[in-house]
C-alpha cells in the first residue's frame, strides 16, 4: 500500500514537500504518479516518476515541482516550490496499481 503525507497549510510563493511512502513492495521497480484534484474538479495526472528514472510534468507544475525517490526508504517525493492558490488540492500518489490516501495542501495568504 501507499501512504502520502506532508500537505499543510502554506503562504503563496511557499514550499512544501510531499512525501509517498510504499509498503509490501518496492517501489523502486515501478513508476509513481503524483495527482491532485482540486474543490470541484476532476483529479489530474501532475507528473510521472519512471522506474528508469525518467521524469514528466504537466504543463501547471513544470519548472515549480520536482520528483525523487529515496530508495533506501522506499519513498518518492513530490517538492512543491513557488506554490499558488491554484495548487490547492488533494494530492495522491499512485504505483504499482496502489493509490495512497491524499493529503491536503492549501496555498493561501
Amino acid at each position: 500500500q501507499l501512504q502520502a503525507s506532508g500537505g499543510g497549510l502554506v503562504q503563496p510563493g511557499g514550499s512544501l514537500r510531499l512525501s509517498c511512502a510504499a509498503s509490501g513492495f518496492t517501489l523502486d521497480y515501478y513508476n509513481i504518479g503524483w495527482f491532485r484534484q482540486a474543490p470541484g474538479k476532476e483529479r489530474e495526472g501532475i507528473s510521472c516518476h519512471s522506474r528508469d528514472g525518467s521524469t514528466e510534468y504537466a504543463d501547471s507544475v513544470k519548472g515549480r515541482f520536482t520528483v525523487s525517490r529515496d530508495n533506501a526508504k522506499n519513498r518518492g517525493y513530490l517538492q512543491m516550490d513557488t506554490l499558488k492558490p491554484d495548487d490547492t488540492a488533494v494530492y495522491y500518489c499512485w504505483s504499482r496499481g496502489h493509490w495512497g490516501q491524499g493529503t491536503l495542501v492549501t496555498v493561501s495568504s
